[in-house]
Parts: C-alpha cells; sequence; structure tokens
C-alpha cells in the first residue's frame, strides 16, 4: 500500500513539473498573447509604465493621452545619423502594413536627447516620418523617468558642440492601451515582420 501512494505521488510530482515545463514554455497559461510572443525580457521583469512628456504642440501628456491604440514606441535623437532614422522608417512601414489590413497603431517617437530635441523638433521629425506619428521629449528627468520605466539606455558624447552623438538601445516597444507593454522588436526585424507581430496581438484583443 505505502509502495502505491508512493507511485501515486511521483505521479502527482511528475504531472506539476510538466505543467510547470508547459508555461513556462507559452507563458502564463491564462497569457492569451502567448502565441504571439516573439521576445523575453530577462529575469522576467516588466517592462512600461506611466509617463510624463511633452508633445510636438509644446504640451504636457501622460502615457494615457498618448497610448490610446495599440502604439508602437521607440526611443531615440532626431540628430541621429543613421540608426535612428532607418529604425522608425521600418516601424513606420510596418504602420502602413498594418493600416493596409484594416489594423490601427500609433507609432511614437522619444527622444532622449531633450538638449537639443525641442518640442518643435520632435514635432517636425514626427511629422516627416509617418503623419500619424507622435513626437515626445521633456526636460531630463521627465526623458529618464520615462527611459527607465522601459530600461533603455542611452548616454550622450561630450559635448564640446552642438554636433555630438548618443549611444542608445534600439529596440521598439509595442505597447497596448489596456495591457500596457506586451513585446519588444529588435531592429533586425523587417516591415513585415513586425507587422505580423503586432498584428498577431491586435487580433487577439
Amino acid at each position: 500500500m505505502r509502495r502505491l501512494y508512493a507511485i501515486a505521488a511521483a505521479v502527482a510530482v511528475l504531472g506539476l513539473l510538466a505543467v510547470s515545463w508547459m508555461v513556462a514554455l507559452t507563458g502564463r497559461s491564462d497569457d492569451k498573447f502567448a502565441q504571439c510572443r516573439n521576445s523575453a525580457v530577462a529575469g522576467g521583469a516588466e517592462l512600461g509604465g506611466p509617463f510624463e512628456l511633452v508633445n510636438g504642440d509644446g504640451q504636457t501628456v501622460t502615457d494615457t493621452d498618448v497610448i490610446t491604440e495599440p502604439s508602437l514606441l521607440y526611443f531615440g535623437y532626431t540628430f541621429c545619423p543613421d540608426v535612428c532614422p532607418l529604425d522608425v522608417d521600418r516601424n513606420a512601414a510596418a504602420i502602413d502594413i498594418l493600416e493596409e489590413r484594416g489594423m490601427s497603431v500609433t507609432p511614437v517617437f522619444i527622444s532622449i536627447d531633450p538638449d537639443r530635441d525641442t518640442p518643435e523638433v520632435v514635432g517636425e521629425f514626427a511629422d516627416v516620418m509617418h503623419p500619424k506619428m507622435i513626437g515626445l521629449t521633456g526636460s531630463p528627468e521627465q526623458v529618464k523617468a520615462a527611459s527607465e520605466a522601459y530600461r533603455t539606455y542611452y548616454k550622450a558624447h561630450e559635448k564640446t558642440d552642438d554636433f555630438y552623438l548618443v549611444d542608445h538601445s534600439t529596440f521598439s516597444y509595442l505597447v497596448l492601451p489596456d495591457e500596457g507593454f506586451v513585446d519588444f522588436f529588435r531592429r533586425d526585424l523587417t516591415p513585415d515582420q513586425v507587422a505580423d507581430n503586432i498584428g498577431c496581438f491586435v487580433d487577439n484583443l
């Protein structure tokens, strides 16, 4: 009898381990976006959160003012000579692909160079890159808080003149109004790949 109990207990433990293993592979068992996620956050830490920044019209806005529909966020700077324009253009192309599929997504550009990127500058940059794009900047403190919420990295080179560079991370973040941050995309993905991934999340809202 004791042997039967031992076997039953062992089977139960193995069953729990199997369930835990499956959940680990697919994410939380109640995650409706599990099949859509293409990335995992190191350490399981969550990204995103409230922010307060300034838009191209000089108005102070919060995350709830900006993220009113699925939104694709990118942290960069308008004086960036190569990386930022390419990444933002990729995101804009993905937004256009989604629009052709009947899905509305807002591209958002958040400057990590508040010394040069005034509201007027980010507003003009956003208008050039995509008609729906929202450009945001703010005080150094506001920008730092938004960056820390999404765990982005940036560091300006020595500012000997107005042509200094800023090192920064290059991820794009998908944020949903009622869900918050759900996924991020690396810069090596094509517009079609980004659109496909975002489309999966939109379809499962």
